[in-house]
């Protein structure tokens, strides 16, 4: 059953929740994960925002903390030979693949924009146009207890943030309702816009095909 307990994560146990949620996905040969590699993906280089230095004591702390929130800990499969460590996200909140992707790219590299978010998901979870994203997000924002939050849009830039809420409150305030249904509709009109783009393209390469084919029997005819 989906959670209706607020969790409130640390930093790092949001990273080292990230991490698990992410190599569960991208690299699920070699999940559940064991203390090394725990840290090695949490420490990586790419897909991090930011950077962390976290080491052993670091990530054991957190993965106490997240043992105690009950939404990860060791590997309940594991055959006692080297202790992994695995999330249970899908037990507390029942997340579909979408909001999943969502969530753990939010925890790994912060506040990001929905196309940031649909560029940076699409490892984990393909969505076909922006307007998906926007979905998705809207669901996990109309959770009981919210679990994402649009943040006020920063001066100039177009898109607003999405923010998860698993740390809490993030220091910028949400955006009041007329501009988040603003933005919903800015980012529906860049899809619609897409779209049409795309079909005009569909059109014109059908026409082209036409125009090959009538050019071939002509000089069938003239030959």
């Amino acid at each position: 059953m989906p959670s209706t307990e607020p969790i409130k994560l640390t930093s790092a146990e949001a990273r080292v929740l990230g991490a698990l949620v992410e190599k569960e996905v991208t690299t699920p040969d070699y999940y559940p994960l064991t203390l090394n590699a725990l840290i090695n993906a949490c420490d990586q280089r790419s897909n991090r925002e930011p950077v962390t230095d976290l080491d052993e004591d670091d990530v054991r702390q957190a993965l106490h903390g997240l043992e105690d929130k009950r939404v990860a800990g060791r590997a309940r499969s594991a055959d006692g030979r080297v202790t992994k460590y695995e999330h249970w996200l899908g037990e507390v909140f029942n997340f579909s693949r979408a909001e999943t992707a969502l969530i753990c790219v939010l925890l790994l590299r912060g506040p990001q924009t929905p196309g940031e978010l649909r560029g940076r998901t699409e490892r984990m979870h393909r969505f076909e146009e922006i307007g998906d994203v926007l979905a998705a997000l809207q669901k996990l924002i109309e959770r009981d207890p919210s679990l994402v939050a649009m943040l006020a849009r920063q001066p100039g830039t177009k898109e607003a943030r999405y923010a998860h809420l698993l740390s809490g409150r993030v220091a910028s305030l949400p955006v009041d309702e007329d501009e988040a249904v603003s933005t919903r509709r800015e980012a529906s009109s860049d899809a619609g816009h897409e779209d049409r783009i795309a079909q005009l393209e569909s059109t014109v390469a059908e026409l082209q095909r036409e125009m090959t084919k009538l050019s071939q029997k002509i000089d069938g005819l003239l030959g």
